[in-house]
């Protein structure tokens, strides 16, 4: 099997805007349980009730609801800078998608849409946004800022990287990571979408420029794409394939059940050392399948802008 492949220019990517709202809107509609209820222009965000601090905000009526006190953190009060990561490399192309939709998307279609999500919902609590995007070169860069012309700013960048082809470009994720660090001059929560392939550097080297980021006194959130049910669970008919190094264009014909549970084996030493490190570091690290729907994104971006006020 040939992974190369691009993805197919589709009216998915057409109005990435609007689409990211709906994803957002469907998002908020589904967490009406949830300690994130009440998420409007009326408030920022709620943030947990610490010992001490004055009573005037606590959200009786949530209290009511979760037995938890949350007060309402009020819009002046929040500045939160946020710089959105999204690797661009060939390998986050995969899997081959003719026509993408929401319930059929590669990883960078769902790095695409789950950036351009997160922005809406800095943009609904007037935080500022910045975006970086690269691969084995810098392709764009925008420092955070707040207003509607740099959030369409940034949404257009999304929606062209989204439909372009992107042909044996390998991933310099240590190289940009560290020039990004010294770009971001004020604290910023820092959120990284990559699938982690990368052939120029060891992982060691790649943590080195994450820890930059944490020594610079960042916060780094850390979403790691996969198409689990290839990449992980390795599901192959048992058939000759070939299979496509799309970053150096290498190619290696076998049989899948041969090589199956050792390469299981050397994937589940990666990620537990990946996680290994980021526990050390204090890089909140999730692993996410690109099946799966954008909640997970959403709540672990939330809950680490609760913890990053």
């Amino acid at each position: 099997m040939d992974l190369q492949s691009e993805l197919y220019k589709a009216s998915l990517f057409e109005n990435l805007p609007l689409l990211v709202k709906q994803v957002v809107e469907g998002y908020i509609s589904g967490i009406h349980k949830s300690p994130f209820h009440g998420y409007s222009a009326e408030f920022a965000e709620h943030k947990i009730y610490n010992t001490g601090e004055s009573t005037k905000h606590i959200d009786w009526k949530l209290f009511a609801r979760t037995d938890k006190l949350y007060t309402k953190k009020y819009e002046e009060e929040t500045n939160l800078r946020c710089h959105l990561i999204l690797d661009s490399s060939s390998s986050m192309y995969y899997p081959p998608v003719e026509r993408p939709d929401l319930d059929h998307l590669n990883k960078i279609g769902f790095g695409v849409l789950a950036a351009g999500a997160l922005m809406q919902l800095l943009k609904k609590q007037r935080d500022s946004a910045g975006l970086s995007i690269f691969s084995d070169s810098y392709q764009f860069y925008a420092p955070e800022k707040g207003s509607e012309r740099h959030y369409y700013m940034l949404m257009h960048a999304l929606n062209e990287i989204a439909v372009q082809p992107a042909e044996n470009k390998g991933t310099e994720l240590y190289t940009y990571l560290h020039q990004i660090a010294e770009k971001l001059k004020r604290r910023s929560l820092v959120v990284l979408f990559s699938d982690l392939f990368q052939n120029q550097v060891d992982d060691e080297r790649l943590f080195e420029a994450l820890r930059h980021l944490k020594y610079n006194k960042h916060e780094v959130l850390l979403f790691h794409l996969t198409d689990k049910r290839t990449e992980l669970d390795f599901t192959f008919d048992n058939t000759p394939r070939r299979f496509t190094d799309v970053e150096t264009g290498q190619h290696i014909d076998l049989y899948p059940e041969r090589i199956k549970e050792s390469y299981q084996k050397v994937l589940e030493q990666y990620l537990k050392s990946i996680k290994l490190i980021c526990a050390k570091y204090d890089i909140k690290y999730v692993p996410v399948d690109i099946a799966d729907p954008f909640t997970r994104v959403m709540n672990t971006f939330l809950v680490e802008r609760q913890r990053f006020g």
